[in-house]
């Protein structure tokens, strides 16, 4: 899936590449403040661009610039392998004296290294098609032109790269905000999660095969889970409800009272849907440990884990000791700062000096690159 990704001048993000080609799971692991939650934050901008959000302004601030550089340009470039072809997208942005918001610098487009736009400023370069010539428009320097222009069919490069990107799963959930409700369907769900039941409807809507998968899933970790309905509750909204069932009886419970653990299956359980029935799937899940009980904990990661070794890529971040043994040392990469004053370096887990147990150091905070 992303074979290369690199951030330059993005808060303590510089010169930054991420070595996660190849791996189909990746744990970031690494002190408060080390840029493990930052790097979530560079492909949400890749996503939330997909996704339609074209004025820079919405994107990014110049208070999002390391240490204030307003000299130096913010760079963002992703390579992605999609259907056995290369995609890079790069996107550079500068912030002139005298201006009061970033603007394009650069961007670029290209499959199997061949162009399909680039652009200079406010000048875009559409590729040649066929016999026909170049084609050029002008654009808003303070606007990014890859959700402007317009692709041809949903065979066409451009819209493949689009809607993958805009179907990225970057998830910081926050159970206690989850309720369940929904008025639309969306196969695009927000980074805390709160459209769980959209996202739900849109899946179902979509595949209606993914509720085995769903299902299965779920009676692994609450067995006595019988299903899960989405009735309606007014002209346009529904919400969900989980029943559960022994052999003591049956218990209806609505969504939002559910525990943030009970949500947190139900999130990883429309992931590894999602991955198997319109991925595979980018899916960054910032802290998937957290609300969870410590028995929990191991089973989740690994689920996850196995999920994406046959398609798609997991890219996770942890303090939890039990979600770091869920990993190798192959996978985990190890984020570190010196100062807030210093950018954040990256080394694999292999190239960490560490003695005795890795967990224990990491306890101790023995651990640095």
């Amino acid at each position: 899936m992303i074979r290369r990704l690199y951030v330059h001048n993005f808060r303590c993000l510089e010169n930054f590449e991420l070595p996660v080609s190849g791996l189909s799971s990746v744990l970031l692991i690494g002190k408060n403040g080390s840029g493990k939650t930052t790097v979530g934050l560079a492909l949400e901008l890749f996503q939330k661009i997909a996704r339609g959000t074209n004025r820079i302004g919405d994107l990014l601030k110049p208070k999002d610039l390391s240490r204030g550089r307003m000299d130096v340009p913010v760079r963002f470039e992703i390579e992605v392998e999609l259907e056995a072809r290369i995609y890079e997208y790069v996107i550079a942005f500068e912030f002139p004296a005298g201006f009061k918001e970033l603007r394009v610098l650069e961007e670029r487009l290209a499959v199997d290294h061949k162009p399909v736009y680039s652009r200079n400023g406010a000048q875009v370069h559409l590729a040649k098609a066929g016999p026909e010539q170049e084609a050029k428009f002008l654009i808003d320097w303070h606007m990014v032109a890859l959700p402007i222009v317009q692709e041809q069919s949903p065979t066409d490069p451009l819209f493949i790269f689009k809607h993958w990107l805009a179907r990225m799963l970057i998830l910081r959930p926050m159970p206690g905000l989850i309720a369940g409700d929904s008025n639309e369907e969306t196969l695009e769900p927000n980074v805390q999660v709160t459209d769980f039941g959209a996202w739900f409807s849109g899946l179902l809507a979509y595949a209606p095969a993914a509720y085995a998968k769903i299902d299965e899933y779920l009676k692994r970790v609450m067995p006595d889970l019988k299903d899960i309905t989405n009735p309606p509750v007014g002209k346009d909204s529904r919400s969900l409800v989980v029943q559960f069932s022994n052999g003591q009886g049956s218990l209806r419970v609505p969504f939002e009272d559910l525990s943030d653990g009970e949500k947190c299956f139900m999130i990883c359980a429309l992931v590894l849907a999602s991955n198997l029935h319109y991925g595979p799937v980018l899916c960054f899940w910032d802290e998937p440990g957290n609300y969870l009980a410590l028995p929990e904990v191991g089973h989740f990661v690994l689920a996850l884990r196995k999920a994406f070794q046959s398609g798609g890529q997991l890219i996770a971040t942890s303090h939890n000791p039990e979600a770091i043994r869920g990993f190798s040392d192959e996978n985990t990469l190890v984020l570190h700062r010196k100062s807030h004053l210093e950018p954040t370096i990256v080394r694999t887990l292999k190239e960490v000096s560490v003695n005795g147990d890795f967990i224990s150091a990491l306890i101790r905070g023995d651990v640095e690159p």
